[in-house]
């Protein structure tokens, strides 16, 4: 597998580039040396093949609106005092390493209402930097490996996630990914009007896109992989035919087992050990951002 290219160039120091670089490297020696044992995978020019990756928790440590959010605070898109629901949201999410329906729920809902008015072109110059401060260290190195794996091998490779599509789009593009699939937020004239498109790309949502790509791209779901953490996204490892749990819930780890799909795990060499698995970095800042908490106290104020 090539050397992975650098996430964020002239951002971290060179002793910070080796240590990723080296990381990265390890994890992919070791996946190629697991999988080497059961079957060349990925297959090297096979054009009905392709990867699905989760984000949050899965590619990035955290939740990535989390993120987005504490770079929107950063900007005055909100005040102090509405940080600590937040925080404490973020909080949950690193400690469980897994999704809480109503949690995304006001995430989501918070984020509209912040970015309603707002032009799309605004955020995704502010996205950008925002990848650079809070993002870009958060990648696992391991499930970066695992990416480029497949990209070295000539296939496409996209993200799936119930992040902004614009986030989300960033991110594929910084990591040098085919491209993103996620949560398509309603703009008329290029403003933000604090409504979604259809529903969140959460759980069966994401069965739904990844099943219209590979349709839209002559793709033969059988010869696809997906990665995930969690085990609301069930339904889109259930359609290939190389699905893995990485950084699994409690659920997807069971499910995975009695299944017999592949797992990786990335957050601790204590938990990677006890299933025999390679493992990379730790887990990311508390603090995460304040997108979700200052909707909800403004709908609180006005009721």
């Amino acid at each position: 597998m090539a050397v992975l290219r650098r996430l964020t160039p002239g951002k971290r120091s060179v002793t910070e580039r080796t240590v990723l670089a080296g990381e990265a490297a390890a994890e992919a020696a070791v996946a190629a040396a697991h999988e080497g044992d059961k079957d060349e995978f990925p297959v090297a020019g096979d054009p009905y093949a392709a990867a699905f990756f989760d984000l949050d928790n899965t590619v990035m440590q955290g939740a990535a609106i989390f993120h987005l959010g504490r770079g929107l605070y950063k900007r005055r898109f909100f005040h102090k005092r509405e940080l600590a629901r937040f925080a404490w949201q973020q909080a949950w999410f690193r400690l469980a390493g897994s999704e809480n329906a109503g949690h995304m729920h006001d995430a989501r809902e918070s984020a509209l209402s912040i970015i309603k008015g707002h032009r799309v072109e605004e955020l995704m110059e502010i996205g950008e930097d925002i990848f650079d401060e809070y993002m870009a260290d958060r990648i696992w190195p391991g499930t970066r490996a695992l990416a480029q794996a497949h990209l070295d091998a000539g296939q496409r490779v996209w993200l799936v996630t119930a992040a902004p599509v614009e986030t989300a789009s960033i991110i594929a593009r910084r990591m040098g990914l085919t491209g993103a699939l996620g949560t398509v937020s309603e703009s008329v004239n290029g403003v933000y009007t604090g409504r979604l498109v259809g529903e969140p790309l959460h759980g069966p949502a994401k069965a739904e896109a990844v099943k219209a790509l590979a349709a839209a791209e002559h793709l033969d779901l059988s010869r696809c992989a997906a990665y995930s953490d969690s085990a609301n996204d069930i339904p889109m490892l259930s359609l290939v035919g190389h699905p893995y749990a990485i950084n699994p819930d409690s659920a997807l780890r069971k499910h995975a087992h009695t299944q017999g799909w592949r797992l990786r795990d990335y957050r601790t060499g204590r938990k990677a050990a006890k299933i025999g698995i390679p493992a990379a970095a730790g887990v990311g800042a508390v603090a995460g951002g304040a997108v979700a908490a200052v909707a909800i106290q403004r709908r609180r104020r006005c009721l």
